[in-house]
């Protein structure tokens, strides 16, 4: 043990935590050193084993950071493809001609739900942006009724559905199944979309939010340039291959015997390495010849850049799991949170939500919640996969003015502020609520 008494190992959390957001949100630290320096300082508390807590450091930064490093770099390369060969606007385009144009806040939120899944909320809003006006002005339905499904499915696939980083951060600081958490977190975002959408409806039209048409002309589709999208399959390949993939290698491990052949064969095509690797082949098909230095160059280095900060603050995510693991912390923790008769899953939810609304930052949100719960799964009776689905529907929960996603949206969508707040921000308090719902509502079934 690192210490052996309760008082310092729980008071330590307390500091690294209070610390952690207090440089964040009054000194503007980067995420990066506001982790690092309130865990090195907690190496100075007196009664701390300091060669074991350095240890602990370095092995849980070691641990983490190997399970995810290049699957980080691969699902920002290929949120890289998406972002530059219109995919995007294909996916958006594919939707509404599934559900109708009379029916288009419905469509953007269906297209945010997986676009989510692939790339960063803010870059997305940002490429249909031009389009979600386009629409506002064509179906005479003001921004809130037109952007807020949209905007809350982007955030919330972001969160809990691999590849993105963050729940992908998730997964390896609580040891969860990849495959187990693409398949439960869908299901969990797909009802939270859905309800998203319904609040849209039921609030938007009773905001001011007109639409701009300074936008108008800027999208592919507008431009008459709709030829040169992708096909739809081509468009939706690279990011549904790979999650089949994942999780069909879940289902082939508890289905099939071991030594099985689709077992042996999913076992590596489903490592997500392969399987991210096969979606950047399929989403640079969609290439055109103008592009062919960029993709093996610029969108290469744009995704490293994109991956570096989530890399290195997930290892210390990981180093202050292991960290807590080694202390009575947890037990006491675990103990009290049983105390208070509530289901333990709501103590990561809780800590999402936490670190969300005092950073901003979902990634910060899932990161805290699934570093700080990871050591206690065993003592609160729950599985990676609900630890770590609990923690990320919290944060989400909610986007507002110290929010970059929020500001992105708000400013793109030319709505004001009050409008943006009740429509963002009760967008992703909705969007959360309802995922964690059906998430509570697994975990009481056994399913995570």
């Amino acid at each position: 043990m690192i210490t052996e008494s309760t008082i310092v190992a729980i008071a330590g959390l307390i500091a690294v935590i209070a610390l952690l957001f207090l440089t964040i949100t009054k000194f503007r630290w980067h995420v990066f050193l506001a982790l690092l320096v309130p865990i090195l300082l907690f190496g100075l508390v007196p009664g701390i084993d300091r060669s074991l807590f350095i240890e602990a450091f370095e092995q849980g930064f070691g641990r983490t950071v190997q399970s995810i490093a290049v699957v980080i770099v691969l699902g920002s390369v290929l949120a890289e493809a998406l972002k530059h060969t219109g995919g995007i606007e294909r996916i958006t385009l594919t939707m509404i001609r599934a559900v109708g144009p009379k029916h288009m806040p419905l469509a953007l939120t269906l297209s945010g739900f997986v676009i989510g899944i692939a790339i960063f909320s803010d870059i997305g809003y940002v490429i249909l942006n031009p389009l979600v006006h386009s629409a506002a002005l064509q179906t005479g339905l003001n921004m809130s009724v037109m952007s807020t499904g949209l905007v809350g499915a982007m955030q919330l696939t972001h969160a809990m559905v691999p590849p993105t980083p963050g729940p992908l951060a998730a997964v390896a600081l609580v040891g969860a199944d990849i495959g187990k958490v693409i398949l439960f977190g869908s299901i969990a975002t797909a009802i939270g979309s859905l309800a998203g959408w319904g609040f849209a409806m039921l609030l938007g039209p009773r905001l001011e939010s007109p639409p701009s048409a300074e936008f108008v002309g800027q999208s592919f589709i507008e431009r008459g340039l709709e030829s040169e999208l992708p096909s739809a399959a081509s468009a939706f390949a690279p990011i549904l291959i790979p999650l089949l993939l994942i999780a069909g290698q879940s289902v082939a491990a508890f289905s099939l015997p071991e030594g099985h052949i689709v077992n042996v064969a999913m076992l590596y095509l489903g490592w997500p390495v392969v399987a991210l690797g096969i979606g950047i082949l399929l989403a640079y098909r969609n290439t055109r010849r103008d592009q062919a230095a960029a993709r093996t160059g610029q969108w290469v280095e744009d995704a490293l850049r994109t991956s570096a900060m989530i890399i290195v603050v997930t290892g210390l995510g990981g180093s202050l799991s292991q960290i807590l693991r080694q202390t009575p912390a947890v037990d006491a923790i675990a103990q009290a949170m049983a105390s208070t008769g509530l289901p333990s899953i709501f103590l990561p939810f809780v800590l999402g939500i936490v670190g969300n609304i005092i950073t901003g930052s979902t990634t910060v949100g899932v990161i805290t919640a699934a570093s700080i719960a990871a050591p206690m799964m065993a003592t609160l009776g729950l599985s990676p996969e609900a630890t770590m689905l609990a923690g990320a529907a919290g944060s989400i929960i909610i986007k507002y003015v110290n929010s970059s996603y929020f500001w992105v949206c708000t400013s793109l969508s030319r709505m004001p502020l009050r409008s943006a707040l009740l429509s963002f921000g009760g967008v992703t308090l909705v969007n959360g609520m309802a995922a964690m719902a059906v998430v509570y509502a697994m975990w009481v079934a056994g399913w995570v």
